[in-house]
């Protein structure tokens, strides 16, 4: 049996105040945020976000509570990234961690990527 198809990301607690400029700081390294609330995976967008959350304080028992009302993202990696079906290189998991540590007193996570199922970039057409 074969599994589903899905997308690497990493599960971030980000400070909405630092939100848009994370961003656009991984987007310039073709990397994409995805708050959970709004993302098109979740019938109830609003509802896992607070599970993801809660469930990312909870395993730090107290160390993440000032990211109690931080916004739970996902961060996935654009196509320049991607070699076929191989898995991600390590420089694409580096340059996350990088990018996420310049933004380390606004962000928490764990290292490591989940997978969620499959995540649509817009791209733009030649009109």
């Amino acid at each position: 049996m074969r599994r589903q198809p899905h997308e690497n990301v990493a599960t971030v607690l980000v400070d909405p105040a630092v939100l848009r400029e994370l961003e656009l700081a991984l987007m310039g390294r073709d990397m994409w945020v995805w708050p959970v609330e709004t993302a098109p995976t979740y019938t109830d967008g609003p509802r896992m976000a607070f599970q993801i959350r809660r469930r990312m304080l909870l395993a730090r028992r107290g160390a993440w509570d000032d990211a109690a009302e931080w916004t739970p993202v996902f961060v996935s990696f654009g196509d320049s990234w991607r070699e076929g079906d191989e898995p991600l290189p390590w420089a694409a998991h580096q340059a996350l961690w990088d990018t996420l540590g310049e933004f380390a007193a606004h962000t928490r996570y764990r290292l490591g990527l989940g997978g969620v199922p499959r995540l649509s970039v817009p791209h733009e057409t030649a009109g």
